[in-house]
């Protein structure tokens, strides 16, 4: 029998060193030219034919438990080493993530990367970010009740980082993820001013997100007619 051909093999190996411990060790990616979605939801949830790469985004040290993403810091300082310790390393029972990852794993991974990033303080985003990751895990299943709980907690986070951003405050894709994280969680009123914050904002260039919250402004007046809720009120959106 031939070896499988490389270039079909959807995992490949990559070497990381523990940003607590410094312990080396293997974890696994996707192949880049299988990173192709084959659609994506409007706040960016995508979805694969084969492997999902959002299943590897974490990274976790089997020696220590510390779980990051390549977004995180590159070295702990002593004081988060020891608030992670505390909170989570005490606790940890060696475990490799290292190779092929079910749903299941996937969950565990993003679950144990919140507890660490809440535990040493990490900055607002990343923690906004895995808590949108895994409402895209529980969507991925289903379970809506689970993915509306975690979309309301990215939410709050993702508010966090715009009000506590330094930039300008015209962070396009940011203020658009916030309308459209309003209109999934039924905050209509909420979604419709961050959306119109991205199309009226002069400072906005971003054409993409611009056209993306004229979009789903039209969905969401669908939306509320549909369930009752009079949306002569709004703004046009043009």
């Amino acid at each position: 029998m031939r070896a499988p051909v490389p270039e079909l093999i959807p995992l490949y190996s990559i070497k990381v060193t523990c940003s607590n411990c410094e312990h080396e060790f293997s974890t696994s990616r996707v192949r880049p030219s299988l990173k192709k979605a084959i659609r994506r939801d409007a706040d960016f949830c995508s979805y694969y034919k084969a492997e999902n790469p959002d299943y590897y985004v974490v990274r976790v040290c089997p020696k220590c438990g510390f779980a990051s993403t390549e977004n995180s810091a590159d070295k702990l300082a002593d004081w988060q080493k020891k608030s992670f310790d505390t909170q989570v390393g005490r606790r940890w029972q060696t475990r490799d993530f290292g190779e092929k990852r079910s749903w299941e794993e996937a969950l565990e991974t993003y679950k144990l990367a919140l507890i660490c990033a809440q535990s040493i303080k990490d900055k607002e985003r990343i923690i906004a970010s895995l808590l949108h990751h895994i409402a895209w895990l529980y969507r991925y299943q289903g379970d809506t009740v689970q993915e509306q709980r975690f979309l309301s907690y990215s939410l709050d986070e993702y508010v966090k980082v715009f009000e506590n951003d330094t930039s300008g405050g015209n962070d396009a894709r940011l203020m658009y993820l916030i309308g459209e994280l309003h209109r999934r969680t039924g905050n209509f009123t909420a979604a419709v001013r961050w959306f119109s914050r991205v199309i009226n904002d002069q400072r906005i260039t971003d054409a993409a997100m611009i056209r993306a919250s004229r979009e789903q402004w039209a969905i969401l007046r669908e939306q509320m007619r549909g369930q009752d809720v009079d949306p002569d009120g709004l703004p046009s959106g043009t």
